[in-house]
């Protein structure tokens, strides 16, 4: 079995391909050729922090994956990272071990923020007048990477509760060449921007329908898990379009789920990502529309990122 560190699997990524892989993988999934077993949820509320066990093998792959992933969301005042974890790769003929990826849930955060790459190609208005970010932890970093080579506007409002965090957001931001505007108040970011991510773990709304202008799309990341949500459930029922990446992953959990239980929407509403990208239904037809895609993380996502990181290591390190 091969063991392959953090920096190892960073050096040797495509991104564009990385990307590309990802996709597949939402195809397969809504095509039914991927087995994806319930995923294991951890809460550790005295420790402010969370666990998810997910695996998955796409019909014909050589391989099958299984991912921890790990947020602890107090570990940046202890001098650690919020996010770990770590992917195991197998032999769908044997089931040998073949890799073992200790990618400190790196892979677990870019396959996130391609996700993310994709939603937003897909349903963002035809001019970006704003982007809004909220929140200010690697995956906030992440999603603003992955918007860079989608979009020339440059003007971002970013959101978040800790100064200190959002002074280090804002230069990190400036360092990709954006002009930026720091908040703590959530209205703001809703009033400056026209394509917005949020990337908390948040358990209670921080966007209100009422803020939201007429043809904004909202990349929603953060709810992964059981009792998260950033957004009203007003603001989910008020969208034109509702992009999952799993119809029934996001009916149990994550933004969509708040709408859905209470009634506000129901399942048929939906669209899978798969389906929109492989042409299959309508996305957004004009600029006035809002549409939202609600991101819970779906376990194709680790199999086709891992499948790739393994791949492109053995290339690029061939003698380890």
């Amino acid at each position: 079995m091969k063991i392959y560190q953090q920096t190892q699997i960073v050096g040797a990524i495509d991104m564009k391909i990385a990307a590309a892989r990802i996709a597949e993988g939402f195809i397969a999934y809504s095509q039914g050729r991927v087995q994806v077993p319930p995923v294991q949820n951890f809460s550790f509320e005295q420790a402010n922090g969370d666990c998810c066990v997910k695996s998955a093998w796409i019909e014909g792959s050589e391989t099958f994956t299984v991912k921890i992933s790990t947020g602890f969301y107090d570990n940046p005042a202890k001098g650690l990272a919020s996010n770990d974890g770590l992917m195991l790769v197998l032999c769908a003929q044997t089931g040998a071990p073949k890799a073992l990826l200790q990618d400190e849930g790196w892979l677990t955060c870019i396959r996130t923020a391609l996700a993310g790459q994709i939603a937003a190609k897909l349903l963002a208005p035809s001019v970006i007048t704003g982007i809004g970010i909220l929140g200010c932890g690697v995956q906030a970093q992440m999603q603003l990477e992955q918007l860079v080579p989608l979009t020339d506007c440059r003007k971002l409002t970013v959101w978040g509760r800790n100064p200190a965090a959002l002074e280090a957001y804002r230069q990190f931001a400036d360092s990709l060449g954006f002009s930026v505007t720091t908040t703590q108040d959530a209205r703001e970011v809703a009033q400056n921007a026209n394509l917005i991510v949020t990337t908390t773990p948040s358990r209670e709304p921080l966007l209100q329908s009422g803020w939201i202008q007429p043809g904004t799309h909202i990349t929603a990341v953060g709810a992964d898990g059981g009792g998260k949500q950033e957004l009203d459930t007003h603001l989910v029922a008020r969208a034109d379009v509702i992009a999952v990446d799993s119809v029934q992953q996001c009916s149990q959990y994550g933004e969509v789920s708040h709408a859905v239980k209470q009634g506000l929407i129901v399942g048929e509403q939906l669209l899978e990502l798969g389906l929109l990208l492989e042409g299959k239904v309508q996305g957004r037809d004009n600029d006035r529309q809002i549409t939202l895609a609600d991101l819970t993380g779906v376990a194709v996502q680790d199999a086709q990122i891992a499948g790739y990181a393994m791949q492109a290591c053995a290339e690029a390190l061939p003698g380890l």
